[in-house]
């Protein structure tokens, strides 16, 4: 059995009763974290692109517990230089690790770190996440794209995991579309009502992927979780 927790905004641990990963750990400054950076215990840290509300504390989680920051390759460089371990990768590129396997998509936005001035950290992406023979895609921020279909012809998705708070990434609509072309089993809207500029209505998501699409979609609070069962 994998399981999915969404612990607020973009963040997701996933995990099958051995070992786990933590995606995008915006926890400390998170006004809807369902936990704290310092109780997280995982295998490795995914980090999508280097916005504070996704790279968020996976240096401090990784230095803690001494395990990889995983990231397209200039992020992962900036991670190395805080001292934290890193597996570097880039957008197309796949890698099994203990956990299980990884493969970086594309994602149309932009990544930098932004403190006294700004640094670029490269391509943001998606990951696709094989664990126990389940595929999840957690598709980081981004507007829709074509080639989200050849995501959904080339890989069975079991979930995926989609932003829909407009501004910054697709909107409903775009995930709605997204959802048609990725053909996922399940869909999990992320990424909306963490601040104003987001709130979007998540039952209305769900509405238009039961009427247009073949998807069950699943809305999940903070601290909940969804069971994907390996049978």
């Amino acid at each position: 059995m994998v399981t999915l927790t969404y612990l607020g905004h973009s963040c997701f641990t996933m995990d099958n009763g051995k070992r786990s990963i933590i995606i995008d750990p915006f926890l400390t400054g998170n006004p809807e974290a369902a936990t704290q950076a310092d109780k997280v215990k995982v295998d490795a840290v995914l980090a999508s692109h280097g916005h504070d509300d996704h790279l968020g504390d996976a240096v401090a989680i990784a230095k803690r517990l001494k395990v990889p920051v995983i990231a397209p390759y200039e992020l992962a460089c900036y991670c190395q230089r805080q001292g934290a371990e890193a597996h570097p990768m880039h957008i197309g590129g796949a890698y099994q690790f203990p956990f299980g396997w990884v493969k970086l998509t594309q994602a149309l936005h932009g990544s930098a770190v932004v403190r006294e001035s700004i640094e670029y950290t490269g391509h943001p992406c998606g990951f696709i996440i094989q664990m126990e023979g389940k595929h999840v895609y957690y598709a980081g921020d981004t507007g829709l794209f074509g080639d989200m279909a050849l995501l959904g012809k080339l890989h069975s998705l079991d979930v995926a995991l989609l932003p829909i708070g407009d501004n910054f990434t697709m909107g409903i609509a775009d995930a709605v579309e997204a959802t048609k072309m990725l053909n996922p089993a399940v869909v999990v809207p992320i990424h909306y009502g963490t601040f104003p500029v987001i709130k979007q209505d998540p039952q209305v998501f769900a509405r238009e992927v039961s009427a247009k699409t073949s998807a069950r979609c699943v809305i999940l609070r903070p601290g909940e979780k969804l069971q994907v069962s390996t049978g």
